[in-house]
């Protein structure tokens, strides 16, 4: 780590979507990714209203970025202001996990973190007369630092192990965006990018534009630049062309959600991808931490797939691309079966074959 707002890396110094700013009543300062790439601009939280927002709105973005941001904005609900007593700092804890919880529906990490924040304020609100309103905040803070951490921590492994994949690849073909901007620093399928980078073997990336909000035209080719890794910007419908010509040697993409048996939620086209890969002989890989599993979901088919509004695709550049009042369907997500995933990467190593055994022995719920 750097000054504030930055981070290290091996080809220079690049910004930090998510940052806590202070003691327990400080402020959540994020990058405001709708701008990119066009202005860089942090954006500072002071209310959980304002981090509800910011995740609605995709300022931030990114499964594991929402978790962390959602846990630091459950310190928001107080804004420094020191709880009475131990049944106040117990509802207003819970009051703001829920509405949070309510800013996007894929996105397990959201969940995870969440219930996280509520363990502690449950085991902090004993209802006793010792009850410690700034040891109850200062626990909190501790708790969503330490969800930052472990995701830093995660994604830097899942980088080692996601390189080992492509020690023979000279292109990859990625989806959507899945490096620092979408979670605490190195990212999931870019840091496996960053980390090959990092050893010595640099991969040219093809980047679909990720219709309709082009997370990668906007954030992911923004990333590989700022590292200065080669990257060629495609239209979604051009990644078949790609992949015939020989030009990539593997897919990698993150994920939102992975349910038991390895049905995967991520950006809607991953499912495409997926089945092209499978069509041409190429590797698909998914790479996500631990936490985006949700094992009490037996498979995809039970993840709930966030509905967007119609204006992103009819209005998405800026005008309107469409006649008015046609009928829209815009699911932000998508649903890639086990079967067509050559292997996940996790913090803790490869699943391959994927499925619901060798899924629950990975994470250790078998």
């Amino acid at each position: 780590m750097s000054a504030s707002g930055t981070t290290e890396t091996a080809s220079g110094t690049i910004p930090l979507s998510v940052e806590w700013i202070g003691d327990f009543g400080g402020a959540l300062r994020l990058i405001d990714q709708t701008l990119l790439p066009l202005e860089l601009q942090f954006v500072d939280c002071r209310s959980t209203e304002q981090v509800w927002v910011a995740i609605e709105r995709l300022k931030v973005r990114g499964a594991p970025a929402i978790g962390i941001a959602a846990a630091y904005g459950v310190l928001l609900e107080f804004a420094g202001e020191l709880p009475e007593n131990a049944d106040e700092f117990l509802e207003r804890t819970l009051r703001a996990c829920d509405y949070l919880a309510g800013s996007r529906p894929t996105a397990v990490n959201l969940f995870w973190a969440l219930k996280r924040m509520q363990s502690v304020a449950r085991a902090l609100a004993t209802g006793d007369s010792d009850f410690d309103g700034t040891l109850a905040l200062e626990k909190l803070l501790q708790e969503a630092r330490a969800i930052h951490d472990e995701d830093r921590a995660m994604c830097r492994a899942i980088g080692m192990h996601g390189s080992a994949l492509l020690s023979g690849c000279t292109g990859v073909l990625t989806h959507c965006n899945t490096g620092g901007l979408a979670t605490s620093e190195y990212g999931t399928a870019l840091s496996a990018f960053f980390t090959s980078q990092d050893l010595g073997h640099t991969l040219h990336i093809y980047a679909d534009e990720t219709r309709p909000l082009l997370q990668g035209a906007r954030l992911t080719t923004w990333e590989l630049m700022q590292r200065k890794i080669p990257v060629t910007l495609i239209c979604d419908s051009m990644a078949a062309q790609v992949m015939r010509e020989g030009k990539v040697q593997a897919v990698m993409v993150g994920a939102d959600r992975i349910a038991a048996n390895g049905d995967t939620a991520n950006k809607i086209g991953t499912y495409m991808l997926a089945v092209l890969a499978r069509h041409h002989n190429i590797p698909f890989y998914v790479a996500a931490p631990s936490s985006t599993f949700d094992v009490s979901i037996a498979d995809g088919s039970r993840i709930p797939i966030e509905q967007r509004a119609d204006y992103e695709i009819t209005e998405g550049l800026g005008r309107r691309t469409a006649p008015a009042n046609v009928t829209v369907y815009n699911p932000a997500f998508d649903v890639t079966p086990a079967e067509l995933v050559t292997a996940i990467v996790t913090e803790r190593g490869l699943i391959s074959p994927v499925n619901k055994q060798t899924v629950l022995e990975h994470l250790g719920v078998a």
